[in-house]
């Protein structure tokens, strides 16, 4: 079972006491109180291979929740996925999903923590609650060669089914009666008195930088677990594109910045996600193709489907991306992705900058420079033969661009903004295109099989002139 967990954290003194929440109530509201005690084993590899990736591996009991649960970053939010407590081993469903992340090693305990919690729910009318507070007491052990215990109180504001805008009300009321933001992401963190992500500086080119990378590593975390959870079946899109987008943004972030990292790793590490992109790409181009001419064959009168052309374009897509998820379930058990797991996990761990003090405010010029980038590529241009190739790369570089605006928007404001309204509407109108060029060379494939077949192929005829003669 999948739970996303949209929570805030605090630190208080060990004597803070929450006080009386009604002026955070929903209209015609009540308020629901109880106390829990809440035992929790935590594991991870020998290396800590989970918790520098931002994950969190846990055995509790005691709750209305007890069980296994592993935590992933999701944004601003976490998904937790859960499993029952079962056997003492690690559940096979939580096993098969972090294998990547373990690199296949073992887990062992790491930590143990115990809570003493008193929870506060604040109820609407109708009875469901919208929001909960925690005030934890916790005593966390962390093991190893000199076993640690660590005590303190905390207060957690979790958002059940309220808004985001309660959820921040609520957090500046803690404010003002003496709760201060957590500096410790997690109840592990604290107990092993290490942060699972580094420390930006926001005014340094290199710490914006360090930050965008940051972000798409989590995301490619998140991708390598739920494509995991989904091998065997088929690979959700939205997954899938995710993932690939996060290798791109890196990508791009790797090469508009090149004189800001160390050249030779920058340079491995971009053709690593480039090779692993293009994984993920051919799963996710037979999506698009299958949405792309789903729908223009949906637009053909039914009097001019002639032959089972649907039901052979979805058995030659299916067996496309049957052979691509394979190859990428292969890939992603390899010696090859272990490795480029790892160098991400270096680069967070360790951004390899060549200069830390440039001042996040020269991002402007590496931006301008991705925005001429597309202006010479399309001036480039043909209007014959190599014209498609060519619109291929004046699309690439549009999304170069985009990601660039994405990344210096803090910094640049409203120039980045134009910059990726430009870079998104040159890439849709491009995208489209491209469709169309993939959509007519595998509409010409089809055919030839279908005469073979001793099918008539006059509907790919019809959908193969629509797609050339549209670009």
């Amino acid at each position: 079972m999948d739970h996303r967990e949209r929570e805030l954290k605090f630190d208080v003194p060990v004597d803070w006491q929450l006080p009386d929440p009604s002026d955070l109530l929903p209209k015609r509201g009540s308020v629901s109180t109880a106390d829990l005690e809440l035992q929790a084993a935590y594991y991870d590899t020998a290396e800590r291979h989970l918790f520098r990736s931002g994950l969190t591996l846990r055995r509790r009991r005691g709750g209305e929740d007890e069980g296994w649960h592993l935590k992933l970053p999701a944004g601003d939010a976490r998904t937790e996925i859960q499993a029952p407590l079962g056997t003492r081993g690690l559940p096979a469903a939580l096993r098969d999903a972090t294998a990547g992340l373990r690199r296949g090693a073992p887990v062992v305990p790491i930590a143990e923590v115990t809570t003493h919690r008193q929870v506060t729910r604040l109820l609407a009318a109708d009875g469901t609650p919208r929001l909960e507070f925690a005030v934890d007491d916790v005593t966390a052990t962390a093991s190893g060669e000199f076993a640690t215990v660590r005590q303190w109180r905390e207060v957690e504001i979790e958002l059940l089914g309220g808004t985001e805008q309660q959820l921040q009300k609520a957090a500046a009321w803690l404010g003002r009666h003496g709760a201060k933001p957590s500096v410790s992401r997690s109840k592990l963190a604290r107990a092993l008195g290490a942060s699972s992500g580094p420390e930006r500086d926001r005014r340094t080119l290199a710490g914006a930088l360090g930050r965008y990378l940051d972000e798409q590593f989590l995301v490619l975390v998140a991708g390598d677990v739920a494509l995991r959870r989904s091998a065997g079946g088929l690979l959700d899109d939205a997954t899938v594109h995710g993932t690939r987008v996060a290798t791109r943004r890196y990508r791009s972030a790797l090469r508009v910045f090149d004189d800001v990292f160390e050249a030779d790793r920058a340079a491995a590490l971009e053709a690593e996600l480039g090779w692993y992109g293009e994984l993920l790409g051919a799963v996710r181009d037979v999506h698009v193709l299958r949405d792309h001419l789903d729908q223009q064959l949906a637009e053909v009168p039914d009097e001019l489907v002639l032959g089972p052309v649907a039901a052979r374009i979805h058995a030659r897509l299916a067996a496309d991306e049957a052979a691509a998820a394979r190859a990428l379930a292969t890939a992603m058990k390899g010696k090859r992705y272990h490795a480029l797991l790892d160098e991400l996990t270096a680069w967070r761990t360790d951004l390899p900058a060549r200069d830390g003090r440039r001042k996040a405010g020269a991002a402007l010029g590496y931006l301008q420079r991705a925005e001429r980038t597309v202006r010479k590529r399309w001036a480039a241009v043909p209007d014959g033969r190599g014209r498609d190739a060519a619109l291929h790369r004046v699309r690439k570089a549009a999304k170069r661009a985009r990601y660039v605006a994405e990344l210096t928007e803090p910094t640049v404001g409203k120039v980045a903004r134009r910059v990726a309204k430009d870079a998104q509407r040159t890439q849709k109108v491009l995208g489209a295109r491209q469709d169309q060029v993939v959509a007519a060379d595998f509409l010409r494939r089809a055919a030839v099989a279908a005469h073979a077949d001793g099918e008539s192929t006059f509907t790919y005829g019809l959908l193969y002139e629509r797609n050339v003669t549209e670009h």
